[in-house]
């Protein structure tokens, strides 16, 4: 097998450059990765591999305006068709950028709205893909893949439109294309997958059942469950600190229990730094037992000045950056750096228990059986969102069996907070049955094991 590997952003660099995919991969297939790495830091991912692997770097890529436009048009006729609760926030964010750019997002929102129907759908995204083959970058590509003839091409995340060169110069040569659907609230919350892959590697049966809903039009065999290499590295043992080297790392007492706050990203969850103040306050004021210390990771895209003033306040605060390069202040330019893995392995198998408002991270918690306690209250008026806490984030499609299976437990004002923290920390053990329900309905998979079985999936589809 001869595989094209396309990276095109952080997130996949974590799950497939610094989890154990490439090192399995180069044992049985010959590959080409294209990544948006650094020069300088290429050597911290590309150590230890052979010569079976080659590096290039990305092309830089600029949409065209009118394939910009109508890639939006076609991915609000999908919000429209499909309906979620996700899809409907998205539809409700005002256009950004400048007045051209505002008003042309209108325009593509009006006529996505008038084509929201699977035959409007595939038309609009037929003349995209027929504009988007005459770029120069996929001219380009098809003069790197005749050189190296590959079997078959694999991108690790199905909406950076970086990968759409790369996957039209692809078709075109007949090169089968596969593509990772990266999270659990992807398909039914985010944009259309921007480009025409021929097939999709899940993590579950709920996932596939999900691109049966969402895509119709993907015949169920070219869907292939593969779990994800995203917890891979919470069965390496090496990447795990003993709980003295975790409570140096972290500046925490090791005979006290280690709670850690995740922080979203800004558009997430504005009001994180006033909950993270509001749990700090109770244990000064010791309603929450045990002396617990808080460590506060935020989002790897976040820059942490919002949590400046609470950090000034509460000097016991524990602050963990997570190790990412940023180059820019959103995830397509924030790329994980080695370290990181050790960083939440050792946190999520250390810490007594979580607390977020509603992240994946409810989801690595409950890998290692740790409690979580989802912040779902409001701390200002109007609510951020325009409706309760509670009745947004919790109604999502992705984060419904978190609720219904009772995985976590939901803290709708502070008491509740302070009752949930508590129960926790008096027995870890409460909620287990539903959290190993929750994991095993998200994950078909075992951790450990996805990394091959992404590999198996590509020999399958090459050529």
């Amino acid at each position: 097998m001869r595989a094209v590997i396309v990276l095109p952003d952080g997130v996949g660099i974590r799950n497939f450059l610094l989890g154990p995919f490439l090192r399995l991969l180069q044992r049985e297939a010959s590959a080409l990765v294209l990544h948006p790495i650094p020069d300088e830091l290429l050597p911290l991912y590309s150590d230890g591999l052979d010569g079976q692997v080659t590096w290039r770097g990305l092309l830089p890529y600029r949409e065209g305006s009118l394939s910009s436009f109508l890639r939006y048009a076609a991915s609000y006729a999908h919000f429209h068709h499909f309906d979620t609760q996700g899809m409907r926030y998205v539809r409700s964010l005002s256009a950004a950028g400048g007045l051209r750019t505002r008003l042309g997002r209108r325009l593509a929102r009006q006529l996505g709205k008038a084509m929201a129907t699977p035959d409007g759908i595939a038309f609009l995204e037929k003349w995209r893909y027929r504009l988007g083959a005459r770029a120069l970058e996929v001219t380009r590509y098809r003069q790197i893949f005749l050189e190296m003839n590959p079997s078959v091409l694999f991108c690790s995340h199905q909406r950076p439109t970086e990968a759409v060169p790369t996957v039209l110069a692809a078709r075109s040569l007949g090169i089968p294309t596969a593509t990772f659907i990266f999270s659990w609230d992807n398909l039914s919350s985010k944009a259309r997958i921007v480009a025409p892959y021929d097939h999709y590697l899940v993590w579950s049966s709920l996932m596939k059942r999900e691109m049966d809903r969402y895509y119709p039009e993907v015949p169920q065999v070219r869907v292939h469950i593969v779990g994800t290499p995203q917890f891979d590295p919470y069965r390496d043992p090496a990447l795990q600190l003993s709980r003295e080297e975790f409570c140096r790392w972290a500046g925490a007492d090791p005979n006290r229990p280690v709670i850690c706050f995740s922080g979203s990203d800004l558009s997430t969850a504005p009001d994180d730094p006033a909950y993270v103040q509001i749990v700090m306050e109770e244990i000064r004021r010791g309603h929450i037992r045990h002396r617990p210390q808080i460590v506060l990771r935020p989002a790897p895209v976040d820059t942490g000045e919002r949590f400046e003033p609470v950090r000034q306040r509460f000097p016991e605060l524990l602050y963990k950056v997570p190790d990412w390069l940023r180059t820019r202040r959103d995830w397509k330019g924030a790329i994980p750096l080695p370290a990181d893995l050790t960083a939440l392995a050792s946190l999520t198998y250390h810490c007594a228990l979580n607390l977020n408002v509603s992240s994946t991270m409810t989801l690595d918690f409950a890998l290692r059986d740790k409690p979580v306690v989802n912040i779902a209250f409001d701390v200002t008026q109007p609510p951020p969102f325009g409706v309760p806490l509670w009745e947004f984030h919790f109604r999502f499609e992705h984060y419904l069996p978190v609720v219904r299976l009772g995985a976590a437990r939901f803290a709708r004002d502070r008491a509740e907070l302070v009752k949930h923290i508590n129960a926790y920390l008096d027995d870890a053990t409460l909620d287990r049955e539903a959290r190993r329900k929750f994991a095993d309905l998200e994950l078909d998979v075992p951790i450990g094991e996805s990394s091959q079985q992404v590999i198996e999936a590509l020999k399958r589809i090459s050529r």
